[in-house]
């Protein structure tokens, strides 16, 4: 299988080498299989010569026409940590040949992958609309905003459309990665992340920081500042309105515009945080916490956690801080 990585200046280093070490190891264990699948060929494709990385090391790329005709491409993230930069490179005239080609290989029916902030590149492209995809949960509410059209969940690890696949941030590109090989075969796939020490791992809910988020938007701010002062106290919308000064479906909208969830989601979120800071750094009960963040015990507060976070209280516990 031939794949095309498309590296651009300022390539986020730790996803490009993570992709490609991913499928080098892949190709190392695959005679440890009785019928091993066909190995990967791995080009880095661009501006033909070097391109400079986020960290200023170089990387050799060649051509997209030197290697033929890619059975995949992926882009790796680039290594912007805020939305506006991020916006203006992918915005910039310097993008348009990334562009065409993401584009012409959609057209061509070659199956696209993107992790962390490589999928604005998909999307600024346009083959994301009316796709579902996920990006790095930071860049949620700036992504929803540039790219209305298509279906964002960054809560999600990964996702999965028609000849698209996107990843989340900075190391789901090892999923991305991973997902290639389980493509081709489930037990190489699983063999490779036990050689590379790779946990299993389903969603960004449980590493997202509810309040960095919030804080995009000046009413959603504010309700997550409402949300924090009144956890132990049962949540009430139209009173959380009132307290902000604004009415409950302009909070409704204020919220569901710029996280893509419902306001009690999103409070859920808040709560669940604070529970797993408790969890880890005190010794109360699991129902004393409970009733901290608003929960009537035990079995709520562990219920919501499975959910929301595929976790449990006693994981949340053993975990080291």
């Amino acid at each position: 299988m031939r794949i095309s990585v498309l590296v651009m200046d300022r390539v986020f280093d730790s996803g490009l080498s993570a992709v490609l070490d991913v499928l080098r190891t892949a190709n190392e264990l695959r005679g440890e299989l009785p019928q091993p699948p066909p190995p990967w060929r791995v080009s880095c494709v661009g501006e033909s010569g070097p391109v400079r990385t986020a960290a200023g090391h170089l990387v050799e790329a060649v051509a997209p026409g030197a290697v033929g005709g890619p059975d995949a491409v992926v882009v790796p993230g680039v290594g912007h940590t805020r939305a506006e930069p991020l916006a203006a490179w992918v915005g910039a005239a310097e993008r348009r040949p990334a562009l065409d080609a993401v584009r012409q290989a959609h057209a061509d029916g070659v199956p696209l992958a993107a992790a962390c902030t490589g999928t604005y590149l998909l999307a600024e492209s346009g083959v994301l609309e009316g796709l579902p995809a996920t990006t790095s949960w930071w860049l949620g509410p700036h992504f929803r905003r540039r790219y209305p059209g298509v279906a964002l969940d960054e809560t999600r690890l990964l996702t999965h459309a028609p000849g698209i696949t996107t990843a989340g941030a900075a190391m789901a590109h090892l999923d991305l990665a991973l997902g290639l090989v389980r493509e081709a075969s489930p037990a190489l796939a699983d063999l490779t992340a036990r050689y590379l020490l790779i946990d299993g791992r389903t969603g960004q809910a449980a590493y997202a920081v509810p309040g960095h988020v919030a804080r995009t938007d000046p009413t959603v701010g504010a309700f997550e500042r409402w949300v924090r002062e009144h956890l132990e106290q049962p949540l009430r919308i139209a009173e959380a309105a009132r307290a902000l000064g604004t009415g409950e479906r302009t909070l409704q909208r204020a919220v569901d515009r710029v996280l893509g969830v419902s306001p009690l989601r999103f409070a859920q979120r808040v709560r669940l945080e604070q529970a797993v800071h408790l969890l880890r750094t005190t010794t109360l009960p699991t129902d004393a916490v409970a009733r901290r963040v608003g929960y009537e015990n035990a079995t709520t507060l562990t219920t919501l956690l499975r959910e929301r976070l595929d976790t449990t209280p006693g994981r949340v516990r053993r975990r080291p801080l």
